[in-house]
């Protein structure tokens, strides 16, 4: 057995023994327990609910709008520009130091 699979049946293990306990506490094996058992739970699972609703209002709320399309449209068109720019100069050779430039 690899160490990957020794420790998904530990987990398995763990969970089916979490799910016992939990059964147990919850139909009152263990007298008193089930009604704080129930309050917890339902406390729990609202807290992560509405804890990931906080989470994504902050996100929202701390994030700078997005650019309008008209602005990312014409930061295209001056980078298409200056690529079209920057290669027309790389394809211009220029004279080296044997030939003669000519003047006009």
């Amino acid at each position: 057995m690899s160490k990957d699979q020794s420790i998904g049946a530990v987990v398995l293990v763990a969970c089916v023994a979490g799910i016992l306990v939990y059964g147990c506490l919850v139909f009152d094996v263990f007298p008193g327990w089930s009604l704080l058992v129930l309050k917890l739970t339902g406390f729990i699972a609202i807290l992560g609910i509405l804890g990931i609703g906080a989470w994504i209002g902050w996100t929202m709320a701390t994030t700078p709008p997005p650019k309008p399309i008209e602005e990312l449209e014409k930061e295209i068109e001056t980078e298409k520009s200056a690529e079209t720019a920057e290669e027309e100069k790389e394809e211009k050779p220029e004279p080296t130091e044997t030939e003669p430039t000519k003047k006009e």
